[in-house]
């Protein structure tokens, strides 16, 4: 078995990018959801439709709500891979003269429900990169492909050993840096740097002090609610609106 992909939307983009030897596993007597993918996965012509039970589905993926349909990658070219992965370095030497360029960096997220949430924002807010830590960060699992309904395998994700070390680079080609807290400055005065970092702490810590210590500004969400703090993937992306509204 190779890498499988769970849920509707994270199928159908999954199948858009599908590789010979792919199996696209559908429960008996299924709806008119489960009718389309069988569809979408014939017309690739290189993804095999099996019909199996329930209880077979079950046993593929224990404690996953599947929803009838499971796509498993089978065994992938070597080199091939359902994600978008970079390096900081191949994406420093891609950057264009004059564009805008939008990266966001998460220091120290754990749950994979938050980062598949931010890599789908990510997609819609055109982010060009999206940079997580190797340690102590969730990694892009099934669960988070899931929750990016597909977005996973469109947005360049950079992993990478030292945060620090990456923001440095990032810095030494002309981007400012924004992270953001809570006792930071209003970001709806912030007028974002046509290449900019958002950096995305955890709930429980926050941004990371050598992170912080790295960044040019501070910023916050203003709020008028009764709690005192935003899911971070909702953060996110109201700071990624923001930085578009000042740049399209």
């Amino acid at each position: 078995m190779g890498e499988r992909i769970y849920g509707y939307h994270a199928i159908e983009e999954g199948l858009k990018k599908a590789f010979a030897g792919s199996t696209l596993y559908l429960m008996r007597s299924g709806g008119e959801r489960l009718n389309k993918l069988e569809f979408k996965a014939q017309c690739t012509g290189k993804v095999a439709v099996k019909k199996v039970s329930r209880d077979e589905l079950d046993r593929m993926a224990p404690g996953i709500d599947h929803r009838g349909a499971i796509l498993d990658l089978g065994g992938p070219r070597k080199g091939a891979s359902r994600l978008k992965e970079v390096s900081v370095e191949d994406f420093i030497s891609s950057l264009e003269e004059g564009r805008d360029y939008l990266v966001i960096m998460l220091d120290g997220i754990t749950d994979p429900h938050n980062l598949g949430a931010i890599l789908r924002s990510a997609d819609q807010f055109g982010a060009d990169l999206v940079v997580i830590p190797e340690r102590r960060s969730v990694q892009a699992n099934e669960t988070v492909v899931k929750v990016s309904s597909g977005a996973a395998q469109y947005v360049p994700l950079a992993v990478v050993t030292n945060l620090t070390r990456a923001l440095e680079k990032l810095k030494d080609n002309g981007f400012w840096v924004y992270a953001a807290d809570m006792n930071g400055s209003s970001s709806y005065e912030e007028k974002f740097s046509s290449r900019s970092v958002l950096v995305m702490g955890s709930e429980g810590s926050g941004i990371s002090s050598l992170v912080r210590k790295n960044s040019d500004y501070v910023v916050s969400i203003p709020m008028r609610g009764h709690i005192d703090s935003l899911n971070v993937s909702v953060a996110a992306g109201i700071l990624m609106y923001q930085y578009r509204k000042n740049h399209d």
